[in-house]
């Protein structure tokens, strides 16, 4: 049989895998290939050869990471102005840097560690980072746009370090890089105050440190196993603690580990105690270790933002009571319900809001004309209620009487502080909401009818039981209708002031729609106690922390008019998404990816399902495979396959969200796919070479794809760098514009 050529930059045997996976691919060759492939592999480099390998690897890692620092550091400072979701994410370093609580969809990881660079760099928390285009004038913002620059860089030596280490070739492992370097949308991602970088740098180094740990399965619980066992734990607490979207990247780790362990299982071999202690040593560093520092990431995060700020009204009153600046830090109300109590009501589901009135009433047409009843997100005097009894308008707080509780189970009257008006529903449909009621305040000077009475009920409590201010989540039950007070979400039309819609809703599942608590408490005739008593602790916080982003997160639904995307666009580069800049006069900058790489890459999923399946065919079969081929396709099989399940990973889940979706949540998957691309193309063209054996240029064949290759990407980036580096004149539909006969698709919009 002919020899292997093709030998690419830097040695042109494939060299055998160490690890695990290289033990399997021994197995499935068994001893007579096994013994064949010794006759008919190449020669191994001599000693000289041997002895310039390691440099050479060493120097082209070093050119790859200076190329890569290079494309993301240059004009970095272009545009001076805020970018995109810089606006969200710069002024979220601000409020970290100010100590300011605010809520956003996202674990905090990523902004602390925005604010901790501009803290670093001489930003000082002041800039508004208000709306894109606003100038950054004398605020230092290179801080925290080249910590995500400097790890957006880091991408592309963590993943040509991964596809050397699963593929043990040089060349694959250059095309990778090539295709992260000079692929605009990757660029574009890394040069901006964004999560996106720092989110791609912990996916990339965990899936890093997993292949390197699995490189090592021959020496278990040696140190350097220990060291990349650890930092793969490490890379998940920091791709969890960016987005929830790093879940992908523990399930992929979870499933290598759980075949890892199955593996080793079966392996009669081993004791019983050592496969014991294998999987301790996974428990303590892939699940107690990232859970140790993502709870230790909200720790810190709960600790430095200490001051009232603009995400109070997303969480309960008990969590505002621990914010300094926050009209229940440090304050003294009585601790239980009682009737003439001067009262504030708010919503249990995140930003609703307390429930409001005000003197407006509802149009003609729209249900009853009477007093509006909503909800309202900010502090207000026309959130008050005094809380009665349903069957009397003595005063309960006159000194001759005695306090009388209010109990789970009584029939009660809210009276509104300001207008007098009791609250009120009754047939009538509400605004937005079909098959729903209409609520009102109704009344003069608090006398009304029987449609403002309500039953009030404690969630999970007796009747008779006190309730208590802040912790007792309660209901209000209509008495005449039967249904339960609640707001929609829906936010009114201008008549309504754009506040939310309150309804009573005729079913009565328990939701958090319809499910309130008491925060402000006034009453002269009760002792106060120190709302400290009653503030959560840690684990009630985090708790809490987590139900209202996840809550926040499925309520991120496109608004009209708005710019969304969907997942089937991505791979196809079918749209980009605009980072500044519209007009022929302005700076624009333009998310897209290099239509060459992504192209590229599409076609290498379909040709690496193509020629896997042929190849998993042949080995399922038995087929004796020559000696060359059969070390490639396992190359193909098995590193590929952690790819080609990370890019599905990465991807496929983005169909069942019901959430809004952009263009940029496709980047990780494409760190996936670029990475299957290097290792598919080094490969197949080593399988070209090796069927062209008998042809004197096929030494050559190899080397010439691998630069034509290059080659290629290079020019393309060429062309299209200046959708990430910035525009200013004619739009490409121009002839004169140097990006005209580039837009290729209809629906790139640069």
């Amino acid at each position: 049989m002919p020899p292997a050529v093709g030998g690419g930059l830097a040695g042109s045997e494939l060299r055998p895998r160490r690890g695990r996976c290289g033990s399997q691919a021994a197995r499935a060759v068994g001893p007579d290939v096994a013994t064949e492939a010794t006759t008919r592999s190449p020669k191994r480099p001599a000693p000289s050869s041997r002895r310039f390998e390691a440099p050479g690897r060493w120097a082209l890692l070093a050119l790859v990471t200076l190329m890569s620092f290079a494309t993301r550091f240059h004009r970095l400072d272009q545009p001076p102005h805020i970018c995109w979701d810089e606006t969200h994410f710069g002024k979220m370093g601000s409020y970290y840097i100010n100590r300011t609580f605010f809520f956003d969809v996202h674990p905090p990881l990523g902004k602390m560690l925005i604010g901790l660079a501009g803290h670093l760099t001489g930003y000082d928390g002041t800039f508004l980072f208000q709306k894109p285009g606003d100038e950054y004038e004398h605020h230092s913002y290179l801080g925290m746009r080249g910590f995500c620059a400097f790890l957006g860089a880091l991408l592309i030596p963590f993943a040509y370090l991964t596809v050397l280490e699963l593929s043990q070739s040089l060349p694959a492992a250059l095309l990778t890089a090539a295709l992260l370097t000079f692929d605009t949308g990757c660029l574009t991602l890394s040069q901006y105050i964004l999560l996106d970088p720092i989110l791609m740098f912990f996916i990339m180094a965990a899936m890093l440190s997993m292949v390197k740990y699995n490189s090592y399965a021959n020496r278990p619980f040696s140190a350097p196993w220990w060291l990349w066992l650890s930092l793969t734990g490490v890379n998940l607490a920091g791709a969890l603690g960016v987005k929830f979207v790093g879940l992908f990247i523990i399930l992929q780790v979870g499933w290598n580990t759980i075949s890892d362990l199955w593996h080793l299982f079966g392996d009669l071999s081993l004791s019983m105690v050592t496969v014991g202690k294998h999987l301790t040593a996974r428990i303590l560093c892939l699940i107690v270790l990232p859970l140790a520092l993502y709870t230790a990431t909200y720790a810190v995060h709960f600790m430095v933002l200490n001051k009232s700020g603009p995400g109070d009204g997303f969480f309960s009153s008990a969590f505002q009571a621990r914010l300094s600046g926050n009209n229940l830090h440090n304050a003294s109300i009585p601790e239980h319900l009682a009737y003439g109590s001067v009262i504030t009501v708010k919503s249990a589901r995140m930003a609703v809001g307390y429930l409001h009135s005000h003197g407006h009433l509802y149009p003609e047409g729209i249900g009853a004309r009477q007093q509006q009843v909503t909800t309202y997100l900010h502090k207000d005097y026309n959130n008050l209620w005094i809380i009665k009894k349903h069957n009397t308008n003595s005063d309960p707080l006159d000194p001759s009487l005695p306090v009388e509780f209010v109990r789970h189970g009584d029939v009660i009257r809210l009276e509104h502080k300001e207008t007098s008006r009791n609250l009120h529903s009754h047939y009538h449909e509400a605004p937005l909401t079909r098959k729903h009621y209409q609520v009102t305040g109704y009344g003069i000077n608090g006398t009304g009818d029987s449609n403002d009475f309500w039953r009030i009920e404690v969630v999970n409590r007796k009747f008779g039981n006190r309730i208590k201010v802040l912790r007792s989540r309660i209901r209000l039950i209509h008495l005449v209708t039967g249904c339960v007070l609640g707001s929609s979400g829906k936010v009114l039309p201008k008549w309504g002031w754009e506040q939310l819609e309150v309804t009573c809703t005729p079913y009565l599942k328990e939701t958090l729609n319809s499910i309130w608590n008491v925060e402000d408490h006034i009453n002269p005739k009760l002792p106060n106690i120190s709302l400290d008593v009653l503030q959560p602790s840690f684990p009630e916080i985090m708790l809490e922390a987590h139900m209202v982003m996840i809550r926040g997160n499925n309520g991120l639904k496109p608004k009209d008019n708005e710019f969304t995307s969907k997942p089937w666009h991505w791979p196809i580069n079918y749209q980009g998404l605009r980072f500044s800049g519209i007009n022929d006069t302005d700076f624009r900058v333009y998310l897209l990816g290099n239509p060459v790489v992504w192209w590229l890459n599409l076609l290498s999923i379909a040709l690496y399902l193509l020629s896997g399946s042929i190849f998993a065919v042949a080995l399922q079969r038995g087929a004796r495979l020559p000696a060359e081929v059969e070390g490639l396709s396992q190359v193909l099989l098995q590193g590929g396959g952690q790819l080609l399940l990370g890019w599905m990973m990465h991807y496929f889940p983005f169909f069942l969200m019901g959430r809004i979706l952009y263009f940029h949540h496709y980047f990780p998957a494409m760190l996936f796919s670029s990475m299957l691309t290097g290792l598919l193309w080094d490969t197949l063209l080593r399988l070209c070479a090796w069927s062209l054996a008998s042809f004197s240029l096929a030494g050559h064949v190899h080397t010439l794809g691998i630069l034509s290759l290059l080659l290629g990407l290079a020019y393309s980036f060429y062309l299209f760098h200046p959708l990430a580096y910035g525009m200013v004149g004619p739009l490409a539909q121009d002839p004169r514009s140097p990006m005209a006969g580039l837009r290729w698709l209809g629906s790139w919009d640069f």
